[in-house]
């Protein structure tokens, strides 16, 4: 069997419980019957990881029969959830005890409740957090949106990551239509680009070398909140791709316009992979200015290219585990560039 290499992430719809700030996909809900079918994974190619997300996934009551179709492709899951729906988290991670969960949390509980829309958010995922820390689940943890709202508590909730003994993500706002917003933005860069600063010491100080790479992923968000380019390629829609709750195949979820490949409810992989309207696509991933810096889209690169992130944990290794903002020369409180993208599908 050749090895499997593609990532591939699968948005099973756009229904939510949760109310966020930065995004507004609750406000434009898919109905169930316009949602793929769980017979269509059958057609998905072999990949390396998949990423199932929502809307939150676990409204999908098909969630298990999705799982067990996967895992013929794929070699690991990790699910991204808020986490609300704990008996069915609990009873998935019985069933299948290999799956990895990755819960939001967006701050301590105030912030959190405020950011997330939902009454007693943190309470309901950082208990679901407990209970998959009692039964010994081997892959868990939680992420965060870093905004203004809460940046203080970055390094706090990294803390607990610690305490729990489980992995810690981070992102920031980004705008495109995966989100249903345009007006995400940052106001205080510089309060922000210090909270990453503190928490990328912390990583760095880190005995594992997981978490010094985890760094310089958090270095690129830094990077990305100032308008600069990419610190690494973007190969979406040739290393990675989305499928979107109606079966469309898209290389990514940043961009402003949904560019669809094709549709798996009316063809085989090969025929979209292979397909002039892939090409199409692809190009204009290749002249995209938008510059996002999301996990789904580094994570490959990374590995691909590992000798760019490798150069940079060295160089801070060897520099006492210390980052600096003033070391780059975008660090200012200057407004960020504009981002446009630079192509339209024909």
């Amino acid at each position: 069997m050749a090895k499997r290499k593609l990532y591939g992430s699968l948005i099973t719809t756009y229904r939510c419980n949760a109310k966020c700030n930065m995004c507004d996909c609750f406000k434009f809900p898919t109905r169930p019957e316009e949602e793929w079918k769980v017979d269509i994974i059958e057609k998905l190619p072999e990949m390396a990881f998949t990423n199932i997300t929502g809307g939150e996934p676990f409204i999908r009551q098909e969630l298990p029969e999705i799982v067990d179709a996967l895992y013929k492709k794929t070699n690991r899951i990790v699910i991204s959830t808020n986490g609300f729906f704990t008996d069915r988290i609990i009873a998935l991670c019985k069933e299948f005890p290999k799956i990895g969960i990755r819960i939001s949390i967006e701050g301590m509980q105030e912030t959190n409740d405020a950011i997330r829309g939902i009454k007693d958010g943190f309470t309901r995922g950082y208990g679901t957090l407990k209970q998959l820390v009692d039964m010994k689940h081997p892959d868990i943890g939680f992420g965060m949106t870093v905004q203004d709202l809460n940046s203080e508590d970055l390094v706090k909730l990294y803390h607990l990551s610690e305490e729990m003994n489980m992995e810690f993500a981070t992102a920031t706002l980004h705008n495109s239509f995966y989100f249903r917003k345009l007006d995400n933005k940052i106001n205080d860069k510089s309060k922000v680009a210090k909270a990453f600063e503190d928490l990328i010491n912390e990583l760095l100080k880190s005995r594992s070398p997981k978490k010094w790479f985890r760094a310089y992923f958090n270095h690129g968000l830094i990077n990305y909140i100032y308008g600069n380019p990419r610190l690494l390629p973007c190969e979406m829609g040739s290393d990675a791709f989305f499928v979107d709750p109606y079966g469309d195949v898209i290389p990514c979820n940043g961009m402003k316009e949904k560019m669809p490949m094709g549709n798996l409810n009316n063809n085989t992989w090969d025929e979209i992979w292979n397909s002039s309207q892939a090409t199409e696509v692809r190009k204009c991933v290749k002249n995209c200015t938008k510059n996002c810096w999301m996990i789904g889209s580094v994570s490959p690169a990374m590995k691909k290219y590992i000798w760019v992130p490798s150069f940079w944990v060295l160089k801070h290794k060897l520099a006492g585990n210390r980052y600096k903002l003033e070391e780059n020369n975008f660090y200012s409180h200057d407004t960020p560039k504009i981002r446009n993208d630079a192509c339209k599908l024909r």
